[in-house]
């Protein structure tokens, strides 16, 4: 495999990662505005892409007195899975190089 393919599809996995966290932060930050239509109407369409996400979180630790802090460990395992995920393909991509 050629090294310009490996660092293609290492790219392509940070992008993806990047993207589905600034969908999950634009998720989260329209929750403070759940009163007004349109970010009604951005939950509606974010949450098929995010709540299964998210509800993985959900049922580990549910909402305290209100606050729910799972999109917090959504974000930190999002950013540690994708470190790991990035460095371990990155490794065992360029080995077969």
């Amino acid at each position: 495999m050629d090294a310009d393919v490996v660092r293609v599809l290492v790219v392509g996995l940070q992008n993806f990662l990047n993207l589905y966290s600034v969908i999950l932060l634009i998720r989260v930050l329209l929750t403070w505005f759940q009163g007004a239509g349109w970010a009604q109407q951005g939950i509606s369409a974010l949450s098929p892409i995010t709540d299964p996400y998210l509800n993985v979180f959900r049922s580990l630790i549910p909402p305290l007195g209100g606050l729910d802090i799972s999109p917090m460990l959504a974000f930190f395992a999002l950013s540690f899975l994708g470190q790991f995920l990035v460095r371990l393909v990155g490794g065992l991509l360029y080995s077969l190089v």
